[in-house]
């Protein structure tokens, strides 16, 4: 196949296939996984009036219908049928699905990145190495493309057959990473599989922030998780989340408080404290900067009907 036949944008009927397929696994508003693990599909018949919040995993994101928009930091993503994306480290996100409707609700499609296998056959696809990359983020657009976007559909096909599932499914998800490498963010996805990348390097700092959000916050130690001097570090991780290690942390934290005051009987002081606050009102200033409302106002807003999304990836 040649290289424009491998980035041909995907026709109105390509899409329409995958739509259709994500349609069968999503009958109403909400998140699907399915058969194979991390696989998922999702459903949103209505826009987001506020910006939702949560913590997006490395995942491939193919938009069928509708449109979303996407926050990181100070950095803002349009994600529609025309443009895909990657994430290739955990980071937390502000998203609203700002085109659905009842009768062309938005409709996505998403493949966790599982960085053994993009190891594995990024060996294939770059047998002479992967080369340089000048931009290392945590996230990448690209225009979508037909082979990326049958591939999906034929692993959704194989969705509705535990033993398909089971045999054909992995292959078929071997052939989405192998069409993933082979774009033009192919390069910048294999860095997903090389530990000692830069990537992979200030993935491993966040990692760490995730699983200990609740302590203090010492950068040189993070620096030397990642073999790094602290300016170099510093710089890094910025250029991957889009943020600073603290304002890193500050989002991990103040999503957890969130989920902890929707899921348990807690107060906001209690559940400052639980995430690793010293200062309730700290907290609630940061909390009110993020969510646009103090705890007990964004909570009231949520628990209204509608209020929380149903379709989060």
């Amino acid at each position: 196949m040649t290289p424009s036949a491998v980035h041909l944008a995907p026709s109105p009927e390509e899409l329409s296939r995958l739509a259709g397929l994500i349609r069968t696994y999503a009958p109403y508003d909400g998140d699907f996984p399915l058969r194979l693990p991390g696989v998922a599909v999702a459903r949103s018949a209505h826009v987001n009036q506020h910006l939702q919040h949560t913590v997006q995993q490395p995942a491939l994101c193919l938009v069928a219908q509708g449109n979303k928009s996407v926050r990181i930091g100070p950095d803002k993503y349009e994600y529609d049928p025309q443009r895909l994306m990657v994430y290739s480290v955990q980071l937390p996100v502000a998203f609203q699905v700002t085109q659905a409707s009842v009768a062309e609700p938005f409709l996505t499609f998403k493949l966790d990145l599982d960085p053994r296998r993009i190891a594995s056959l990024s060996l294939k696809i770059f047998p002479d190495g992967v080369h340089r990359v000048q931009e290392n983020r945590g996230v990448h657009q690209t225009h979508s493309n037909g082979a990326v976007v049958n591939a999906a559909s034929r692993l959704l096909e194989v969705m509705g057959n535990d033993r398909e599932a089971a045999l054909i499914g992995p292959l078929v998800v071997d052939e989405l990473l192998i069409r993933l490498l082979m774009s033009p963010v192919g390069a910048q996805v294999a860095q997903l599989g090389q530990a000692e990348s830069r990537v992979g390097r200030i993935a491993r700092a966040i990692d760490w922030i995730q699983a200990h959000y609740d302590e203090p916050l010492e950068v040189e130690a993070l620096a030397e998780l990642a073999h790094m001097g602290v300016s170099t570090f510093h710089a890094h991780f910025k250029a991957v989340t889009s943020m600073s290690p603290l304002q890193f942390q500050k989002h991990v934290r103040l999503q957890e408080a969130r989920r902890l005051l929707m899921s348990s009987p807690v107060d906001a002081t209690t559940a400052s404290r639980q995430v690793g606050y010293q200062s309730a009102s700290q907290f609630s200033r940061e909390y009110g900067r993020l969510f646009g409302s103090t705890p007990s106002q964004d909570l009231a807003r949520l628990r209204e009907p509608g209020g929380q999304p149903l379709a989060t990836l």
